[in-house]
């Protein structure tokens, strides 16, 4: 960023591509800004990526100074040009531009989630501030909303995530230089509780699996338990995806569902997913092959029933009703939760089967790591946040392993400090016919020794 050119400058991706925006006005001083491709992909060094904007930015000085592009005020920095009309733009307009400057580079679920979230921050401030402007917003408005959200019962976590929308529009303010100071900056970060997901055991899946046969969604739940894929990724799967021959499964779209301006739900399909790591290959488990080769069977059946009349809208998708039409994710929910409630069964969310396949592959001694890469989590730290507290068997362990250490220090430390024990010859004294009699040097406490042979025995191996 130059401050001492009329003009400023951004990196920006769009389309997977990195741009340099500049920023600046034109003769008749009206904010302009122009996008100039570097054709370099997002992901790329940056070296690369320095050299090509080092490269665009000279050229654009060129343009300048040869008249092509017309600056307000050559010798004036930007800062300096800013009027009033910046600072006095409503918060209506400003997450307007916003919204529409992030679309470009952001899932189409985050988006509508920003999206609502300014939504509601604009019903506050018009209500309680209808005055305040970009330029005079400051951090005791947004503590006020914070505080607000929090005392109608919001979570911490889901008053995070409005937090951070927020300091992501304010952020872009301050970089377009709107705003001269960041006004989330003395605000402090709502604490987050911490989540501990619900999930079923292998009875319980059973169970659930039971009252789901020959639903509509059978497939989606064995899924989804299986493989512990988000809802979107089942729905995305296509048949293309799974190779019957080499015996994979690949997650590689998803299927999300947008609201428009008059509350009707659209779906849409992304191959963008969530993070790279969510982009996978997993093995095809015996159970879902069969259960997928059923349902292809099933469809060739209902398609030839249907005739014309038989949807083609979503042709290659898995997870379709008889007519060919794509099931939708709220479908999904609804449809789970009525049947949970319906057959007495504990509560659980359809995501939660995503977390009972984790806590169960935990109850078998798969490694952390390798859960992180079935689930498709972005990192390590994710994983264990998430189900460390289910990591029992690794407890056991550690448990096993220092009362092995410390007992052993007990046992060497009563031994030396017995008169006895110096001066007999090693292996000279008769072993002792009573057994599971406590240690008189030792405070009653048993000596490694003293226990039963039997593994069976021990009192950590009962735990």
């Amino acid at each position: 960023m130059k401050a001492s050119l009329p003009y400023s400058y951004i990196t920006a991706v769009k389309n997977g591509k990195y741009y340099v925006v500049f920023d600046f006005k034109d003769e008749n001083g009206k904010r302009k800004r122009k996008w100039k491709n570097t054709e370099l992909p997002e992901k790329c060094s940056k070296k690369a990526l320095k050299e090509a904007v080092d490269t665009i930015v000279k050229e654009f000085e060129k343009d300048i100074s040869e008249g092509s592009v017309l600056v307000h005020d050559k010798c004036k920095p930007l800062a300096v040009l800013a009027t009033p009309d910046v600072s006095n733009q409503s918060l209506t307009d400003f997450f307007s531009e916003w919204l529409a400057y992030i679309k470009p580079n952001s899932a189409r679920t985050t988006h509508q989630v920003y999206r609502g979230v300014v939504t509601h921050f604009q019903m506050f401030m018009n209500e309680k501030y209808p005055d305040v402007t970009l330029g005079t917003i400051t951090h005791t408005h947004i503590q006020s909303y914070i505080n607000y959200k929090l005392d109608s019962g919001c979570l911490g976590n889901t008053v995070k995530q409005y937090y951070l929308a927020l300091h992501s529009a304010f952020s872009y303010a301050v970089r377009m230089e709107k705003i001269e100071a960041h006004p989330m900056d003395k605000l402090v970060l709502p604490r987050a509780e911490r989540h501990e997901a619900a999930f079923y055991n292998a009875d319980e899946l059973n169970g659930l699996f039971d009252v789901f046969k020959g639903d509509k969604i059978e497939l989606i739940v064995h899924i989804a338990a299986y493989y512990g894929l988000r809802r979107s990724e089942v729905l995305g799967l296509r048949w293309d995806a799974i190779d019957f021959q080499n015996k994979t499964l690949s997650v590689q779209r998803k299927v999300v569902v947008e609201y428009d301006d008059d509350g009707n739900w659209q779906l849409f399909v992304e191959t963008r997913l969530k993070t790279n790591s969510t982009r996978r290959t997993l093995p095809l488990i015996p159970h879902i092959e069969e259960m997928l080769l059923e349902k292809k069977k099933a469809e060739e059946q209902f398609r030839k029933a249907c005739g014309k009349s038989y949807n083609k809208e979503y042709e290659g998708f898995v997870c379709r009703d008889n007519y060919g039409n794509l099931i939708s994710p709220n479908y999904v929910t609804g449809r789970f939760g009525y049947m949970v409630k319906k057959h007495g069964l504990r509560h659980l969310r359809f995501h939660d089967l995503r977390h009972s396949c984790a806590s169960l592959l935990l109850a078998n001694d798969v490694p952390m790591k390798a859960i992180q890469e079935w689930l498709g989590h972005s990192n390590f730290t994710i994983t264990a946040n998430l189900y460390s507290h289910l990591e029992y068997n690794a407890k056991v362990n550690s448990a096993e392993t220092i009362a092995r250490v410390l007992g052993a220090k007990a046992d060497n430390q009563s031994e030396t400090s017995n008169p006895a024990c110096m001066n007999s010859e090693p292996h000279s004294a008769k072993p002792k016919t009573t057994k599971n009699t406590p240690s008189k040097k030792t405070g009653g406490r048993k000596k490694k020794g003293d226990f039963s042979d039997s593994a069976e025995e021990s009192p950590i191996s009962r735990v």
